[in-house]
């Protein structure tokens, strides 16, 4: 397996541009081209937007709704701001709900050495030794339908920071690979894109740079549950 040399590993990857963790929300293009103000259509998260919101739990969206999810958009600068119950604006306050104890369902196995979390239905990752989460959470994108992120125990055994997909010809900073091809890196587009990622936990560029700094190599990876459409 090749090992990066001193001067390769001392090369930090290229910064993303201005903007590119930004959370902008996909809408249906007709709301986008008639910039509407608040939105009329039922979102594919408006159930869960609407318990999240403890509003009238029923799955179409109102006027009332509308109001409450572009006042939570607006507040954590989620674009465009007019109220549609997207995949952004539900997984930000999926990661609202777990900061607080990512691990309160228990479903990450504790241990007394540091376990990375890698959480597929809420698409969340964290770093836990014991009790304690040492890192995150923060958010990831998961592998597609058809290139499922493969779930159960796995070990950190290569990294490589400026590391370049073979395959896709893409550029993964901060690789840490725990299964076969699969790994944690980062990503210069959006890691909210609905469609996935080719089995790799992507992470925004931050995110990747401090969880390079987190685990170490032989360090213990645990994956569990599902993507939404996967």
């Amino acid at each position: 397996m090749y090992t990066p040399h001193a001067e390769e590993d001392a090369g930090e990857p290229r910064d993303a541009a201005r903007g590119a963790d930004a959370l902008v929300e996909y809408v249906p293009l007709g709301d986008a081209v008639a910039q509407q103000a608040c939105s009329k259509r039922t979102g594919p998260y408006q159930r869960q937007v609407e318990r999240w919101l403890k509003l009238k739990v029923d799955g179409k969206q109102s006027g009332a709704d509308c109001v409450a999810v572009r006042a939570f958009q607006t507040r954590y600068k989620i674009k465009p701001a007019i109220g549609y119950a997207g995949p952004v604006t539900w997984a930000h306050m999926q990661l609202l709900s777990a900061r607080k104890n990512p691990n309160a369902a228990g479903k990450c196995p504790v241990r007394t050495y540091r376990v990375a979390c890698v959480d597929l239905a809420r698409q969340l990752t964290w770093v836990q030794k014991g009790q304690k989460v040492v890192y995150g959470p923060v958010p990831m994108r998961s592998g597609r339908a058809g290139y499922r992120t493969r779930t159960g125990w796995f070990t950190v055994y290569w990294k490589h920071k400026n590391h370049v997909s073979t395959i896709y010809n893409t550029p993964m900073p901060y690789s840490q690979f725990f299964s076969g091809g699969q790994a944690f890196h980062a990503v210069y587009g959006d890691i909210y894109n609905p469609n996935g990622s080719w089995g790799c936990v992507n992470l925004r560029l931050a995110d990747a740079r401090t969880l390079w700094g987190v685990l170490k190599k032989n360090d213990r990876v645990y994956v569990w549950g599902r993507r939404a459409g996967t």
